[in-house]
């Protein structure tokens, strides 16, 4: 019984003890550097891809386009409204 304890013990310690990282993206730049090595993380404090390459040359890094970019506009095109029927 006291290894069904210990057992179970261990199990939910070890579940704790590697947190999932949080989201390392930030919303208000457009682009950010992936950069690698003893470790990994991603620095979005760029306004242009010529700035982000400016800053990963000579470095293991790549400028990547932020999937969390709070600005992006939705393309421009023909918006098209939807009517509602009207029956007498």
């Amino acid at each position: 019984m006291r290894i069904l304890v210990f057992a179970i013990l261990a199990i939910g310690t070890a579940s704790v003890a590697a947190p999932a990282p949080a989201q390392t993206y930030d919303p208000n730049y457009p682009v950010c550097l992936h950069v690698w090595g003893p470790a990994n993380y991603y620095e979005c404090r760029y306004t242009s891809l010529a700035q982000c390459n400016a800053s990963a040359s000579g470095r293991a890094a790549q400028c990547v386009i932020n999937p969390y970019f709070a600005s992006a506009e939705e393309p421009m095109g023909r918006s098209y409204r939807r009517h509602r029927s009207v029956y007498y």
